[in-house]
């Protein structure tokens, strides 16, 4: 008897890059760190879209000291899911309240003790902020997908973390020798 089960390829510790012709405005030019993607869905961090909040906005109501080479720090829309709760993607061993783990070491943590420690200076050394998260049911990415709306490329920490947010989809495409400007917005099929 022949085995019919398909196998699961995830995309998990991954990154999507928008193809140029998705246009849906959300997603228009963005790259996503899978942080999670099986037969159930998949969870994903936008990290090249940054908003006007600053780090600093996110104590409006609390009485926090903040070390000033934190204030400015740039809050990025993750995602159009949860957006008004806070997601940290970030390095480091340290537990936090609320943290998964990813297969390469990062964390993704959305408890507020880890946001209290970077005002302080005593967070993980590399980290974005961002509000909201990704999200696709069951199916739904694989879909996107075959229609060509996703490229995937190895996530990269220099990638994550070091590379300006508008060179980020460029970057991860050119691990692939990939050249994000010559990209077609048309999708061939044969």
């Amino acid at each position: 008897m022949e085995n019919t089960t398909a196998q699961f390829d995830s995309l998990r510790d991954n990154l999507l890059v928008a193809m140029p012709g998705l246009e849906d405005g959300l997603f228009t030019g963005s790259v996503t760190y899978m942080c999670e993607h099986d037969n159930e869905g998949a969870l994903g961090i936008v990290i090249n879209r940054p908003t006007d909040i600053k780090f600093a906005d996110l104590f409006d109501n609390e009485d926090v000291d903040i070390l000033p080479e934190y204030q400015n720090i740039t809050v990025l829309a993750g995602g159009p899911v949860n957006m008004n709760r806070g997601f940290i993607l970030h390095d480091g061993e340290r537990e936090w309240e609320s943290s998964m783990l990813m297969p390469n070491g990062l964390r993704l943590t959305t408890s507020r003790d880890i946001i209290h420690a970077i005002a302080k200076g005593e967070g993980p050394e590399n980290f974005i902020i961002t509000l909201g998260y990704a999200g696709w049911g069951p199916g739904q990415l694989e879909e996107e997908i075959a229609d060509n709306a996703w490229l995937n490329a190895p996530a990269n920490e220099v990638i994550i973390f070091d590379t300006p947010f508008s060179l980020r989809a460029e970057k991860a495409l050119a691990q692939l020798g990939i050249d994000y400007h010559l990209i077609s917005n048309q999708a061939g099929h044969a």
